[in-house]
Protein backbone atom coordinates (compact mmCIF):
# COMPACT_ATOMS: atom_id res chain seq x y z
CA UNK A 1 0.00 0.00 0.00
CA UNK A 2 1.20 3.46 -1.06
CA UNK A 3 0.55 6.45 1.43
CA UNK A 4 0.29 9.81 0.12
CA UNK A 5 2.37 12.14 1.99
CA UNK A 6 1.04 15.33 3.51
CA UNK A 7 2.90 18.46 3.68
CA UNK A 8 2.68 18.99 7.65
CA UNK A 9 3.23 22.21 6.64
CA UNK A 10 0.44 23.38 4.51
CA UNK A 11 -2.02 21.03 6.79
CA UNK A 12 -0.92 23.27 9.80
CA UNK A 13 -1.27 26.67 8.11
CA UNK A 14 -5.02 25.36 6.78
CA UNK A 15 -5.82 24.31 10.60
CA UNK A 16 -4.53 27.82 11.96
CA UNK A 17 -7.22 29.30 9.60
CA UNK A 18 -9.81 28.70 12.84
CA UNK A 19 -9.09 31.08 15.40
CA UNK A 20 -9.91 28.82 18.05
CA UNK A 21 -6.96 26.54 16.81
CA UNK A 22 -4.75 29.77 16.68
CA UNK A 23 -5.28 30.67 19.52
CA UNK A 24 -4.67 27.17 21.20
CA UNK A 25 -1.53 27.25 18.89
CA UNK A 26 -0.01 30.32 20.43
CA UNK A 27 -0.69 29.06 23.92
CA UNK A 28 1.18 26.00 23.45
CA UNK A 29 4.05 27.40 21.94
CA UNK A 30 4.44 29.66 24.67
CA UNK A 31 4.56 27.34 27.16
CA UNK A 32 7.57 25.09 25.86
CA UNK A 33 10.97 25.76 27.05
CA UNK A 34 12.28 27.52 23.82
CA UNK A 35 10.89 31.02 23.56
CA UNK A 36 12.00 31.15 20.36
CA UNK A 37 8.83 28.43 19.38
CA UNK A 38 6.49 31.44 19.99
CA UNK A 39 7.72 33.62 17.05
CA UNK A 40 7.36 30.59 14.58
CA UNK A 41 4.06 30.27 16.00
CA UNK A 42 2.63 34.26 15.27
CA UNK A 43 4.38 33.93 11.67
CA UNK A 44 2.54 30.56 10.87
CA UNK A 45 -0.46 31.99 12.85
CA UNK A 46 -0.49 35.14 10.65
CA UNK A 47 0.00 33.48 7.72
CA UNK A 48 -2.58 31.62 8.17
CA UNK A 49 -4.89 33.97 8.38
CA UNK A 50 -4.13 35.72 5.49
CA UNK A 51 -1.79 37.71 6.47
CA UNK A 52 0.96 39.68 4.93
CA UNK A 53 3.94 40.22 6.85
CA UNK A 54 5.15 43.32 5.18
CA UNK A 55 1.87 44.78 5.76
CA UNK A 56 2.48 43.87 9.64
CA UNK A 57 5.95 45.17 9.41
CA UNK A 58 3.91 48.73 8.38
CA UNK A 59 1.18 48.26 10.49
CA UNK A 60 3.79 47.88 13.34
CA UNK A 61 5.94 50.97 12.47
CA UNK A 62 9.18 49.29 11.94
CA UNK A 63 11.19 51.34 10.09
CA UNK A 64 14.10 48.36 8.93
CA UNK A 65 12.71 45.70 7.27
CA UNK A 66 15.38 43.39 7.65
CA UNK A 67 15.32 44.24 11.57
CA UNK A 68 11.81 43.41 11.79
CA UNK A 69 12.12 40.13 10.10
CA UNK A 70 14.95 39.40 12.20
CA UNK A 71 12.99 40.18 15.28
CA UNK A 72 10.04 37.32 14.11
CA UNK A 73 12.61 34.64 13.10
CA UNK A 74 14.31 31.78 15.05
CA UNK A 75 17.54 33.51 14.96
CA UNK A 76 16.27 36.67 16.34
CA UNK A 77 16.47 38.22 20.17
CA UNK A 78 12.71 40.09 20.38
CA UNK A 79 12.31 42.35 22.96
CA UNK A 80 9.26 41.84 24.57
CA UNK A 81 7.56 45.37 23.09
CA UNK A 82 8.54 43.79 19.74
CA UNK A 83 6.26 40.75 20.50
CA UNK A 84 3.25 42.59 21.86
CA UNK A 85 3.33 44.60 19.17
CA UNK A 86 2.93 42.04 16.12
CA UNK A 87 0.66 40.59 18.50
CA UNK A 88 -1.51 43.67 19.18
CA UNK A 89 -1.59 44.47 14.99
CA UNK A 90 -3.02 40.82 14.94
CA UNK A 91 -6.07 41.68 17.15
CA UNK A 92 -4.02 39.42 20.01
CA UNK A 93 -2.37 40.21 23.65
CA UNK A 94 -0.46 38.91 25.64
CA UNK A 95 -2.10 37.96 29.19
CA UNK A 96 -0.66 36.86 32.57
CA UNK A 97 -3.32 34.30 34.66
CA UNK A 98 -2.93 32.43 37.92
CA UNK A 99 -2.47 28.55 37.69
CA UNK A 100 -4.25 28.44 40.90
CA UNK A 101 -6.38 30.45 42.83
CA UNK A 102 -5.49 33.62 44.43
Amino acid sequence: MVRKMIDYREELINSLENPKEALAYLNAALHDDDPRLILIAIRNVYEAQGGDMSLLREEAKSTNENNFYRKLSIRGAPKLASIRSVLENMGLELQIKPTKNI
